[in-house]
């Protein structure tokens, strides 16, 4: 392991579906200048492929932490964007800063206000059924899988009025 430049990070935002997570690790991202690593098109290629199942899902967390551990080891900061649901998938982003020296920052995504919630989960549905983009059921279904974090990270809550990038920027900082 070589020593990693003082600016470098590894961000993983994690948090439901429908709460802003896609929207934030895209503009942090761009303020980084940063790639922004998605679990999610990788998830739909493996369906693509036939594969599906839960087997399917880690193994397209294992693929994006590949694929960071790339882009850390040019000297890049990396954004990953995913749900990170339960512990054992989250230790990848820590194993991954362990192994690359890299340190880690944590974003939980959530919306305080449920009607909001709703709204968004309900505005992203397209018009035929796509299973990587749940119902609002589908969603609470996930909330009651979602194990909580333990460890430091900066919590968002995107119903609150207030821009929340200058927040995360200097909690990166």
């Amino acid at each position: 392991m070589t020593a990693a430049p003082a600016d470098q990070l590894l961000v993983a935002f994690a948090g439901l579906p429908g709460v802003g997570k896609s929207t934030l690790a895209g503009r942090v991202g761009a303020a980084l200048r940063a790639p922004v690593l998605p679990v999610e098109p990788v998830e739909r290629a493996l369906a693509r492929s036939g594969l599906v199942g839960d087997v399917p899902e880690t193994v397209a967390y294992q693929a994006v932490a590949g694929l960071a551990e790339v882009q850390l080891g040019l000297g890049l900061s990396v954004v990953v964007d995913a749900v990170n649901p339960v512990a054992s998938i989250r230790g990848l982003w820590h194993d991954l800063a362990e192994r690359t020296g890299v340190p880690l920052r944590v974003i939980e995504v959530h919306c305080g206000d449920v009607a909001e919630h709703r709204r968004r989960v309900e505005a992203r549905l397209p018009a035929e059924p796509d299973r990587f983009v749940p119902t609002w059921e589908q969603t609470l279904v996930r909330r009651a899988e979602y194990e909580p974090i333990i460890g430091p990270r900066l919590v968002v809550d995107t119903a609150v009025d207030v821009d929340p990038l200058p927040a995360i920027l200097s909690y990166l900082s």
